[in-house]
């Protein structure tokens, strides 16, 4: 990935644990050298473990970031954290409800790789961004029916809240 300048931002923060998960929050310093106050690809370097990814908003004008899969993060109560932004987004993992049903829609195969890969995480963190199963189905079908006509990206969606049901209440991050 290309980085999207020569911005490169440093810290150390605690790891936090929210329900199963473990996360970094940003330092306010951190977040407001992003960017944007939503999404941001990056590459990231946590305790010397390199990984391209999407940091997150976290609803307050600020970031976070998973650690769950970072092997020198899983017992650490610190971190040292290094994030350079990039312009080149990572493919998002497709939840397999949404997988299948862009599978099972042949006619969207071309517009589903036509979209930049930004707004393909906005697809799946607004399907995502739900606890209640009935809206998450509604939300499968009404994105198919919005790319059928001719939509890239979902509308009214706050780019810059916390959309992780797991981890976040009313658009922003829960405090630890």
């Amino acid at each position: 990935m290309a980085a999207t300048e020569d911005v490169v931002i440093e810290f150390e923060a605690p790891v936090e644990t929210i329900g199963s998960r473990r996360l970094v929050r940003f330092p306010a310093q951190a977040s407001a050298a992003l960017p944007s106050r939503g999404q941001v690809a990056a590459e990231i370097t946590v305790n010397g473990q390199e990984f391209g990814t999407v940091v997150e908003p976290d609803g307050r004008r600020g970031h976070w970031l998973p650690v769950d899969e970072v092997r020198d993060a899983v017992d650490a109560t610190v971190v040292s954290v290094r994030v350079e932004p990039v312009k080149a987004w990572p493919e998002p993992v497709v939840p397999e409800d949404f997988a299948a049903a862009l599978d099972a829609a042949p006619d969207l195969a071309g517009v589903w790789t036509d979209i930049t890969p930004m707004a393909r995480w906005e697809w799946v963190r607004w399907i995502g961004a739900t606890r209640n199963p009935d809206t998450r189905v509604r939300r499968v079908e009404v994105a198919l029916d919005k790319m059928r006509s001719g939509k890239r990206r979902p509308c009214c969606f706050d780019l810059s809240s916390c959309t992780d049901p797991e981890l976040a209440r009313s658009g922003k991050l829960i405090e630890p």
